[in-house]
């Protein structure tokens, strides 16, 4: 396991393109939940959901951006999960305003956030950090946003489907939170051994 030490970020990292598209998607955080929310016909809808496209392109594109012309950076590799847990949370949050079942992954991503976050910020302190995601916390991300777009898109699906889906999701949260469990510990037993 890769454990990097913190740098400090200079201007040419924060306003890199890739981080700039970054900050676009966090920007566009507040008006898709505007237009979904506010939202009263199927067209309506629909332009909720194209923010949200717009979104995830950023999303695909920045990471190649960066890597293609060499603008790989520290805030990048931060920057590009914090906005994709803000943009699933605002996701789970509008569509919980239609699906009450969407509060209890509400919770769940409250517990697993929460810890990897305090995880993150007690190893941040010692100036190491993970190098990247696992590859188990990309497939949970791509699951979830998946399912979270999938429900944000078709607005009329029977309710026994919109559950499962959800199901589903908690299911893959839950198995990467233990997955995550045993990188943390190995991490703090690594940083025993070299006190």
């Amino acid at each position: 396991m890769c454990v990097k030490r913190m740098k400090k970020f200079n201007k040419k990292e924060i306003l890199s393109i890739p981080n700039l598209m970054g900050y676009f998607r966090i920007l566009l955080i507040p008006v898709f939940c505007y237009l979904y929310i506010a939202a009263e016909t199927q067209r309506e809808y629909v332009y909720a959901a194209l923010v949200v496209l717009i979104s995830s392109l950023t999303d695909l594109f920045d990471g190649k951006i960066a890597r293609h012309f060499h603008m790989v950076t520290e805030l990048g590799k931060l920057l590009d999960p914090v906005a994709d847990k803000l943009t699933h949370a605002a996701l789970a949050f509008c569509l919980a305003t239609r699906y009450p079942v969407m509060w209890l992954l509400i919770v769940l991503m409250a517990v697993k956030e929460g810890y990897m976050g305090i995880m993150g910020l007690i190893f941040l302190k010692k100036g190491k950090k993970l190098d990247g995601a696992m590859w188990f916390g990309k497939v949970c991300t791509a699951v979830l946003f998946a399912g979270l777009l999938v429900l944000f898109l078709f607005i009329n699906l029977p309710e026994k489907f919109v559950n499962t889906l959800i199901f589903l999701m908690m299911g893959v949260m839950i198995i990467t939170l233990c997955m995550y469990v045993p990188v943390f510990r190995k991490m703090k037993e690594d940083e025993g051994k070299k006190e």
